[in-house]
Parts: C-alpha cells; structure tokens; sequence
C-alpha cells in the first residue's frame, strides 16, 4: 500500500491491454499499487527472460478487486493486501499457485508462512509488509509523535497542516485503537466514539491524500497518516521528518502477489514470482519502496540505511502495540463505511 500515485502510463499501459498486448509473446502483465515497484528489480527480470513487464497502477484494493471483477483486464499478476486475498478466491477472481514450479517458494520467512488469509501460502507470495502510524515533521512538532491524536486531536502546532491517507482499513484501525477499541470493533458505544472522534477532527486536516512522500518533504504537510516506508523515503530527503507508533495501538500489514483465474500469460507469471522469492530479488523491491519483504536471506542484500532504521524497527515499549489489519465484516464493516462516508462529504 503505499503513498500511491496514478500517471499518464498507467492510462497508457491500460489501454495497451485493451487492444489485446496481454496475448502478445514474451510479455507480463502486473497489476500494482502505485511508486511500489522496483524499475531495477523489472529490469533485471526483463534482461533475464527476455520478457516485457507492464505495470499498472491502482490506488485502493477496492480499486483493484473491482477492475478485477468486471472481466477482461488483461492483467496476470495483481497485488493485494493480505484481507483482499481470500476476496479474490473466494470470487474465483484468482487460482490456486502450482508450487512445483516455485522452487523458492521454501525462501518464504516461517511467520509469513501459516498466515490467516492464506495457510501454506497456495494462493499468494509475499510482496512486502509493514506498520502504519504517522509522520511528523519535528521542527513543526516537538512534542510526543508516539499517538495517533497527530490527526484525532491534533495539537495547536499541526492545525490545518495534517493530512491523513484515504485508506478506510488503516484509518478506522488506527482511530479505533484510539478510542480503546479493537479490531474490527462492532461495539456501538466505541464506535460512536470513534465516528465522534474522526468528524470532530477533519476540519483540523488539510486533506484526505495518498501523495505524502513528495508532499511531505516539500513541507505541504507537517504530518500525515502514513506507512512505515514511505515515512522512510521521507527521513531520507528530509531528517527532520520522524515516524511515529501510536502507543494506543498501531496497524500492520502485508501485501501479496496473486496469479489471476484468467492470466494469459501464466508461465511468464511463475517466472516472475519465484523471481521474487530470490532473496537478492526482494531485497532490490524493498530498496526502492522502503518496506521490509518476507523473504527469508534478503537481509544480507538490503542497503545499509534500511537494516535498523526506526522505522522498520520499533523500540521495545512500540513492539507489542502493532496489531495485524484484517478485512471486518457484519455490524464492524457497517460501522466503518457509514463513518468512513461522512468523512467523506
């Protein structure tokens, strides 16, 4: 997920799909969350098998379930968080992986194997993971970044300079750990508290925005609701930028790769993830999108700033606070999209 952007190549590479390149010889078809993509990584593969790789963006996995959805896209690989995996099998949207030709599938690390959305790893293959909470920029803030009342009660200092990512799942996650709920709360009581809480505290926003690493950097925004690697990118181009864990609790989460029901070009996708699977190959993903990856060996290739930045490392109080986002349902996802749509008007 993460800090995502849409540009005239993603319309571009669409309607190339359209008119039929997804049949073409040679090619491979990615379907991927947007500046999440390592141009190396591609290049390396392409250079490899001698295949040419397209890749088009999407903003939300809603996005991306829904274009799925409505047939034809042309695509072989999408990339989904870890919720939205048992979305796409269950619609019969994707098949399940043959992994006798996954030789490096055994690369996969064993706490990112005997997950809850896909036991055994059959139907996914890591694509990168992290924590979501918030960046601040300290010489606008001096104060504790360590909360999520950066946006539910922004100080004085942030007022009108906090943007906050339109990701419903992160958000309501986030805002409800705030308010002493849990995941996927369906208490009516916290999640008036929680709908209270976020309404109060939208006019204090600048904006609801995915572009946060360049805006961030700018100094457009003193702080946003963010990913772990995108506040990483963030440091990087400016030290006074800082992540924060809420000590109310904090999200994480993973992002998959999963073959399509209707790929065309099925043995080019196997290619590609066991590709991945190499630990060298993750490692030059994670170099370019700040995540960590799930890939078991990829340490010894990730570049020196990554291996213990605070970012992707927690101090001790923050490591028990990260709890896994899952997709809610019943009366919880009720609650979230009825409070997610009046922060919407």
């Amino acid at each position: 997920m993460r800090n995502l952007f849409l540009t005239a190549a993603t319309l571009a590479a669409v309607t190339a799909l359209a008119a039929g390149a997804a049949q073409a010889e040679g090619v491979l078809n990615l379907y991927n969350w947007g500046n999440y993509t390592s141009p190396d990584m591609i290049k390396k593969f392409e250079d490899k098998y001698g295949v040419k790789v397209t890749i088009t963006d999407f903003d939300s996995n809603d996005t991306a379930l829904a274009k799925v959805e409505a047939g034809g896209s042309g695509f072989d690989l999408v990339v989904p968080s870890a919720g939205f995996v048992g979305i796409f099998a269950e619609k019969g949207l994707i098949q399940k992986l043959d992994l006798s030709k996954l030789p490096n599938h055994k690369n996969i690390e064993p706490q990112w194997m005997s997950v809850a959305w896909d036991p055994g790893r059959e139907w996914s293959v890591p694509w990168q993971w992290g924590s979501t909470g918030v960046s601040v920029n300290t010489k606008d803030y001096g104060g504790d970044i360590n909360t999520s009342a950066i946006f539910m009660d922004p100080p004085a200092e942030l007022v009108g300079k906090v943007n906050v990512v339109p990701e419903m799942g992160d958000v309501m996650l986030l805002a409800t750990l705030y308010e002493g709920g849990k995941v996927c709360d369906d208490n009516p009581e916290v999640m008036k508290k929680v709908r209270d809480g976020l309404v109060a505290a939208k006019p204090k926003w600048m904006s609801m925005d995915y572009s946060t690493v360049e805006k961030m950097i700018n100094h457009d925004y003193s702080a946003t609701v963010d990913w772990n690697g995108s506040a990483l990118r963030q440091r990087l181009a400016n030290p006074d930028i800082k992540w924060g864990y809420p000590k109310e609790g904090y999200g994480l989460w993973m992002d998959n790769v999963v073959l399509l029901k209707d790929a065309k070009n099925v043995d080019n996708a196997y290619k590609f993830l066991d590709f991945i699977m190499e630990p060298e190959n993750a490692a030059m993903i994670s170099a370019f999108a700040r995540y960590a990856n799930g890939i078991t060996g990829s340490e010894a290739f990730m570049p020196a700033d990554m291996k213990d930045a605070p970012e992707l490392v927690p101090p001790a109080e923050f490591k028990d606070k990260g709890q896994f986002a899952t997709i809610c349902t019943g009366k919880a996802l009720d609650f979230q999209k009825a409070i997610w749509a009046e922060l919407q008007k």
